[in-house]
Parts: C-alpha cells; sequence; structure tokens
C-alpha cells in the first residue's frame, strides 16, 4: 500500500510560503501523494491554486484533489482548470471529486444543494470529454486517474459507473473492510472487470501536543456537524505506533493508498510522519 500526504491548506494559519515546503519535503520524504481537501466556506486555500504551486516546486509526487466538490463549480471553467494542471505537473494529476455535505459552500457559490448529485454527474461527462481531447480546448497529457468519495450507495455506484476507483472520507479499518467489499460487489454488478483503485484518508497529528492540537483544528473545521466532530476528533491518530497498525490494517483491508491528513501547519509534521509509517524497517 502506498501512503501520501495531504497539504495542510485547511489548518488555520499557514502560510504561503509553508505550503511550498510541505510540498517539497512530501516529494523528498517519499510519499505517494500530495493531496489536497476542499472548502469555499472556511479560512483555507484553494486546492486547485495549491496544487498548482505545489507541481512548481516538484517533479515525481503524484498530486490529487481528495477531494473537489465538483458541483460547486463550474464544470467548463473545472475542465479547462484541471487540465491546464495536468500540463503544469506533467501528467502526475490524480483528481477525486464527491457531491459535497457543507450545504453553505453550495450557499456560497450560488449552487444547488440538493440537486448537487445530479450536478455531480454533469460534471464528470463533462471533464471525461474534455479529457478525450476531442473539442476545441487544451489537449491534455492524457486522462487523469477519476476517483469518486462518498459512503453512500449512490457514491459507491457512481464510481462504478464512471471512475477508476474510490475514496472513503475516513473511517474505522472495519468499516473501512466492509465499504470496500460493497464498492466491489457495486463494480460487479455494472459491469467493470477491472479492479477499483481504492483509497482512504485519515487524520493524524503527532507530537508532543499532537492530541491537543488536533482537537482544536478538527472540532473547528466540523462545527457544522454537530456532534460529529467530537467523534472525529477523537479518531485523529496521535501515535506513531498506532498510525503503523492503522496503515497495517488498511493495507490487509485492501487499500491500494492511504493519504494522511495533517492537522498542524509546521512542515517538521511530515518528518515525523515519515519516521512513523516511511521509514518503518529501513535501517
Amino acid at each position: 500500500m502506498e501512503i501520501g500526504l495531504a497539504l495542510p491548506t485547511t489548518v488555520p494559519d499557514v502560510s504561503g510560503p509553508a505550503l511550498l515546503e510541505w510540498a517539497r519535503r512530501a516529494e523528498r520524504l517519499g510519499f505517494s501523494t500530495l493531496g489536497v481537501l476542499d472548502r469555499v466556506m472556511y479560512a483555507n486555500h484553494e486546492p486547485l491554486m495549491s496544487l498548482a504551486a505545489a507541481a512548481a516546486v516538484t517533479e515525481r509526487i503524484r498530486l490529487a484533489t481528495t477531494v473537489l466538490l465538483a458541483a460547486c463549480r463550474d464544470s467548463t471553467l473545472l475542465a479547462k482548470q484541471l487540465v491546464t494542471l495536468d500540463h503544469l505537473c506533467g501528467g502526475r494529476l490524480t483528481v477525486g471529486l464527491a457531491a459535497g455535505d457543507r450545504e453553505d459552500d453550495f450557499t456560497a457559490t450560488g449552487t444547488s444543494f440538493a440537486d448537487r448529485g445530479r450536478r455531480l454527474d454533469e460534471t464528470v461527462r463533462e471533464l471525461r470529454a474534455a479529457w478525450s481531447g476531442a473539442g476545441p480546448g487544451l489537449k491534455p497529457h492524457g486522462r487523469p486517474p477519476l476517483l469518486i468519495g462518498g459512503h453512500s450507495a449512490t457514491a459507491m455506484r457512481r464510481s462504478a459507473r464512471s471512475g477508476d476507483g474510490w475514496i472513503s472520507g475516513g473511517s474505522s479499518v472495519t468499516r473501512y473492510a466492509d465499504q470496500v467489499a460493497r464498492v466491489r460487489a457495486e463494480w460487479q454488478r455494472q459491469g467493470r472487470a477491472e479492479s477499483p483503485r481504492l483509497v482512504s484518508l485519515c487524520y493524524v497529528s503527532l507530537g508532543p501536543d499532537g492530541a491537543e492540537r488536533a482537537g482544536r483544528y478538527v472540532r473547528d473545521y466540523y462545527a457544522f456537524a454537530g456532534a460529529k466532530a467530537a467523534n472525529v476528533a477523537a479518531g485523529v491518530v496521535t501515535d506513531p505506533a498506532r498510525l503503523r497498525d492503522l496503515a497495517r490494517g488498511y493495507a490487509e483491508a485492501g487499500c491500494d493508498e492511504l493519504i494522511l491528513l495533517p492537522c498542524a501547519a509546521d512542515p517538521e509534521q511530515a518528518d515525523l510522519i515519515a519516521v512513523a509509517v516511511l521509514n518503518e524497517g529501513r535501517g
């Protein structure tokens, strides 16, 4: 299983130079992918611009939207932006999309929250057309891998009909194994002979004050969800040994890539995570 690392674009007070250092350091340490979260009504850095900046300071590491709220965006402009980003990074882009569950993001962009699933399906079709190179627009390097996020039956069906894989927003290893079984069954029902690429996200916050720092950040980020925020905060991995055990569990559950979401802006966090899960067994 590969281990990726998200840029801390949603962590309060992270600076632009710190994000660039995260990107450089993640590549140097050997992480597989740089991911980004997407919000509109939050004090975060915009994900596509963040990945474009990361593309300029890296050469090998994959770049991924994990995930993009595509239904909040104009699909024609988004297709152009993603093709451009894929050019900027030399074909290293993976596109993760999901319907989203924060209504304020849709209200702010003047888009409908109620029919976001239909809008997402339309966006996927438009992206596929743009990536085919048949139209008059900028020609892509190739077709970026497309991951569909979400835990609902609809999301899993969408991944089987339109995607190259499925990405989980994070859960226990036991729940993830059950979800993987559901995804694979849905792919079989939809007549997909190939296996889906299976990805998951997981929050991590290492170091002496890791638990306290994670609690502050996650409770604020998920404040819209009420009591769920405390549950998410309690699930943040704050111990290196637990992180190693969790990674092994995800691998055994069938995960192809685990992307770790940091809860701190300091790039030194990338080193702590690498020591825990990338350097294990290296002598």
